[in-house]
């Protein structure tokens, strides 16, 4: 049980959920005021995703993410940046018999350090490294790509900007790459790991499956745990019980309740609610600080 748990915000994701609820935040100032709110509400960290003004879709412009950085960073809340690395790494083949050339409408690839443009730019306290490649729930033709070469090199350079990675792990053999990090010299100590759960075709958020993953987690790590959709706030439980931190969000789910589209500010206060109704207490940012190291900006 962790008796000291902090919450992270995934404040608005790269997913296509800008067309099933209003509430999820597009422009910069919409993301920079959801974060504050969120923050607000209880949040130690908020994780940061741009989307393009324009259609509602994920993006990686370094201009949008400074627009966001710069308003949070000027306003009287204080929380701890997290900015995602995801960005970059999406593929999508042509199709089953011709899968080349690929698919230009949603393939968005981009070089190692050309995805943490915005992390050097702007260091943040914490990005984030998704530690594999996978089959994502997007689409029957779309691979999340994370190619160990490309991950040894943001990490390596993510480590020398002094930020602190936030690893991603979607399945247990993305742990195999974690440990291959840290043995290899290129991920500092304390280790922050984040578990993501259920989400197709990663590892599912039955309890088995995530105590697994809970058990392989490298020795001495800091981790969070979330899962997606309606069991996304079953999991605040469940994280905080199995030793861990805690994440919610509208990146990963829009409902407060069964048809109740929620906010991220409502969705970091009902986290609240069920870890203080555990006797947990909920820890801010220079908590989070201390416990990770981190180096505010």
């Amino acid at each position: 049980m962790n008796w000291e748990v902090f919450i992270t915000c995934a404040v608005t994701g790269s997913g296509d959920t800008t067309g099933k609820s209003t509430k999820v935040p597009v422009t910069p100032k919409e993301v920079a005021d959801s974060a504050i709110e969120a923050a607000k509400a209880g949040a130690a960290v908020a994780h940061i995703h741009v989307r393009d003004p324009k259609t509602g879709k994920g993006a990686r412009d370094p201009k949008l993410y400074a627009e966001v950085v710069e308003r949070i960073r000027s306003s009287n809340t204080d929380v701890v940046l997290n900015l995602t690395a995801g960005m970059g790494g999406d593929l999508v083949f042509g199709g089953i018999e011709k899968p080349l050339p690929v698919d230009p409408q949603g393939t968005d690839m981009a070089g190692a350090l050309e995805r943490l443009a915005h992390v050097e730019q702007l260091l943040p306290e914490i990005c984030t490294l998704d530690c594999g490649s996978m089959n994502f729930a997007a689409g029957g033709a779309y691979v999340m790509v994370n190619t160990p070469d490309a991950l040894r090199a943001m990490a390596k350079r993510v480590r020398e900007l002094g930020v602190r990675p936030e690893l991603e792990v979607f399945d247990t053999g993305h742990l195999v790459m974690v440990k291959d990090l840290i043995r290899e010299g290129l991920i500092d100590e304390p280790v922050a790991i984040q578990l993501c759960m259920g989400i197709p075709y990663g590892a599912p958020d039955d309890p088995t499956t995530f105590m697994a993953m809970v058990n392989a987690l490298p020795p001495g790590a800091t981790f969070s745990a979330f899962s997606i959709s309606r069991m996304q706030l079953p999991y605040v439980a469940m994280a905080a019980i199995a030793g861990g931190n805690v994440r919610v969000g509208l990146e990963d789910n829009i409902y407060l309740s069964k048809g109740v589209l929620a906010s991220n500010g409502n969705l970091v206060e009902r986290a609240v609610t069920i870890l203080e109704a555990m006797n947990v207490h909920v820890i801010g940012p220079e908590a989070v600080r201390a416990k990770l190291k981190l180096k505010k900006r």
